[in-house]
């Protein structure tokens, strides 16, 4: 279960902290911008490794969702949060990761501002049986067939067509 005492850091839409707040606070509907980390992870043949949500999840169980999304920690940088979050996540550590995008997600339940990587990777990839429900690759026409059916996470079908629309339409 999610730690609702968790410190997050409230920012501005630039990403300065303002103040801080906890999970519980930021996810009832409050919509406090708070910051999190995406990692897409592509394989050199072009497929796209997606993360189960676990179904205890307050936020999409159950869907398939991308790769590393994580909350910054109180105090750390978004370099720092992608760095754990990933090895957390997946158990990966040896990879370079590219800034794509950085965007505010804003639903009716919380607001956040999303740093959005991606990288390139063909090692072992390992899913943490404690946050997530497993993974796999998937290829572009898995994810085409997926969209609008309720398979993925709408935070995942949203980010997917906005950064990276040629992919999204083949």
């Amino acid at each position: 279960m999610d730690n609702l005492e968790e410190k997050f850091p409230l920012v501005d839409e630039e990403g300065r902290v303002i103040g801080s707040a906890t999970r519980g606070e930021c996810h009832n509907g409050s919509r406090l911008l708070h910051p999190v980390v995406h990692l897409h992870v592509f394989n050199s043949a072009g497929d796209i490794y997606l993360q189960k949500r676990p179904e205890w999840k307050d936020i999409q169980p159950g869907k398939w969702d991308t790769a590393v999304g994580g909350h910054m920690d109180y105090g750390e940088t978004p370099e720092q949060a992608l760095r754990r979050e990933v090895s957390e996540e997946l158990g990966i550590t040896d990879f370079v990761p590219e800034f794509v995008d950085k965007y505010v997600f804003d639903s009716k339940r919380e607001r956040e501002l999303v740093y959005v990587n991606r990288t390139t990777y063909d090692g072992p990839v390992r899913p943490s049986a404690e946050e997530l429900d497993g993974g796999r690759f998937w290829t572009m026409q898995e994810i085409k067939e997926a969209m609008g059916k309720e398979i993925l996470t709408p935070n995942f079908e949203s980010e997917f067509r906005r950064c990276f629309p040629d992919m999204a339409c083949h």
